[in-house]
């Protein structure tokens, strides 16, 4: 019985490790083989261990996330601006244009990796479509 229960153990997929994995642009399943070989182009399977990472897709979850996390930064911003008197509209432009822009880019691919570790725990994927 107790070799039934480390098996079952064993075949259960863990969400956070594997979204913490995803975030680390890893793969969900061994936390050593790269997630993505450019910016955002996700490998098919993992070096490493072979896993299959095509059917993953973040479609159109990432950008809400994305957008979650990056208005709240800027709201946040915007309102300490406000609430100090930089009241110059070129500050906001100077500022909040540039901030937008990188915090994007700069949480793109850990959001992405993210997804798609929480897509593997769970075993959401395209493959049935395919």
């Amino acid at each position: 019985m107790s070799m039934d229960k480390e098996n079952q153990k064993d075949s259960v997929k863990r969400p956070w490790p594997a979204i913490w994995r995803g975030a680390k642009c890893k793969c969900p399943n061994c936390g050593k083989g790269w997630l993505f070989h450019h910016y955002l182009e996700q490998h098919d399977n993992c070096a490493v261990c072979g896993e299959p990472l095509a059917y993953y897709k973040a479609g159109l979850f990432l950008p809400f996330v994305v957008v979650t996390f990056v208005i709240h930064l800027v709201a946040g911003v915007m309102l300490h601006m406000e609430l100090s008197g930089a009241s110059n509209p070129l500050y906001y432009l100077y500022i909040l244009v540039p901030m937008t822009l990188v915090g994007t880019m700069a949480i793109l691919p850990s959001s992405k990796g993210a997804i798609i570790g929480l897509m593997w725990s769970k075993g959401w994927s395209d493959e049935q479509d395919r």
